[in-house]
């Protein structure tokens, strides 16, 4: 079973070098995930963009989402592909559907008990403090957990 403060991170994580990601490196940095949306058409976005490809407005927001989501897709890994995972695995990855944030998905690894973990599960988000294992960031990580 995986803890918290004992996952580390494959490769450098950082805001992208334009900075159209900070606002959501922001709010990790305050215990918050925020998530980009058009403030025109309200359609989300993640990856971050500059301008909205749905409407083509330029007016884009960053408000604040529940840390919940819908397991969309996993994975369990049980090779060492990256010197820096060995120590953890096996792990699972996982993909996160935001239902508060327009069914928009993000990639996650799960710790704690994996209980009976399925398309589907009920997961809560929880902030990884930053780190020498996180290469100094706070990175999301996922929990199972019943929040209906």
């Amino acid at each position: 079973m995986l803890k918290l403060d004992e996952i580390p991170v494959a490769t450098a994580i950082e805001p992208r070098p334009d900075g159209v990601d900070i606002p959501f490196w922001e709010g990790m940095k305050n215990g918050e995930l925020h998530m980009q949306r058009c403030s025109s058409c309200k359609t989300w976005w993640w990856s971050p963009v500059w301008r909205c490809n749905e409407c083509g407005s330029w007016d884009l927001e960053w408000p604040e989402v529940p840390m919940r989501g819908i397991v969309y897709s996993w994975v369990r890994t049980h090779q060492p592909f990256v010197p820096a995972m060995a120590s953890i695995v096996p792990y699972v990855s996982l993909l996160v559907e935001l239902p508060d944030a327009g069914n928009r998905r993000i990639f996650g690894i799960l710790f704690g008990e994996e209980g009976t973990l399925e398309i589907g599960s009920e997961v809560t988000g929880v902030i990884q403090p930053a780190s020498d294992l996180t290469r100094g960031m706070p990175i999301l990580r996922w929990k199972l957990e019943d929040w209906k």
